[in-house]
């Protein structure tokens, strides 16, 4: 029986709770998440923030670019309610949390990291195009300093690692932080990287369901060449078990105490 892979919430536990929500990841974290994952926008104010979407009318009852606007004005909008537009209808609901509705910066995401009282890694998804460009990366590798994450010591990790889908990126975080581990996200395998090699100094493979489900051979291949597979996004049990059978290192997944449930099971039935 192999290893199991780890299992990161996407989003945080973000089937059940708002993605991006304090309660979603502090969900993940208590379902025994082993890591998790966060997109990070940059604000007109310098402030980086734990968003998907360039807009944010998706997840928050506001409207207009993210990056024009001050952390301020974010903090005004409403970031749950979408997951359940009808909770302020429920006469015996509890009151809503502020965990839930709030728009989570980086640094509040950092610090429950580091008082999770269990290692918990973080995969931080750095978001491009944007107006910012590289300062994007600097202002993330000044948060990861301030906890002592961007430039771990000889013979240790930081329990951060930087993914995106853009090389140039990677190449900044590479001149930035060195030791920092990163991961090239992957919705198609470039044609020079089809034998499993990634671009210099690239630490992970990150490619998607699709192409792992198509290609399960390329796990195999990456790992002769020495790099873990960051598989996304992975959420039901069929694909679960694949993922594990055909050898990924962790499941990015928005379900991930169903996701740990099925792989506890695998363990038992096989091992």
């Amino acid at each position: 029986m192999g290893k199991l892979p780890k299992v990161v919430a996407h989003r945080g536990s973000s089937d059940d709770s708002p993605e991006h929500t304090l309660a979603a990841y502090r969900r993940a974290i208590e379902a025994g998440a082993d890591g998790l994952e966060c997109d990070v926008r940059l604000t007109a104010d310098g402030h980086l923030v734990c968003v998907h979407d360039r807009r944010i009318e998706r997840t928050s009852n506001g409207h207009g670019v993210l990056s024009t606007m001050r952390l301020a004005e974010l903090e005004a909008f409403d970031w749950g309610s979408w997951k359940n537009p009808w909770a302020d209808l429920d006469d015996e609901a509890d009151l809503p949390s502020p965990d839930l509705r709030k728009v989570l910066t980086l640094e509040t995401l950092l610090s429950t990291v580091r008082d999770a009282g269990r290692p918990v890694e973080l995969a931080i998804e750095t978001k491009h195009p944007t107006r910012y460009a590289g300062l994007v990366e600097r202002r993330l590798i000044e948060a990861l300093d301030r906890y002592g994450w961007a430039h771990p010591k000889v013979g240790t990790e930081s329990p951060v690692r930087v993914m995106s889908f853009s090389w140039l990126s990677l190449r900044r975080l590479r001149v930035l932080a060195p030791g920092l581990r990163t991961v090239l996200l992957m919705d198609r395998v470039p044609l020079r990287f089809r034998d499993g090699s990634l671009p210099t100094g690239v630490s992970y493979a990150g490619p998607s369901l699709e192409i792992v489900t198509a290609h399960p051979e390329y796990v195999d291949r990456a790992h002769k060449h020495g790099h873990q597979v960051h598989v996304w996004t992975v959420n039901a049990e069929a694909d679960v078990r694949h993922c594990h059978d055909i050898g990924v290192d962790a499941i990015i997944s928005d379900r991930p105490a169903a996701t740990l449930k099925t792989l506890a099971q695998m363990s038992a039935l096989r091992g």
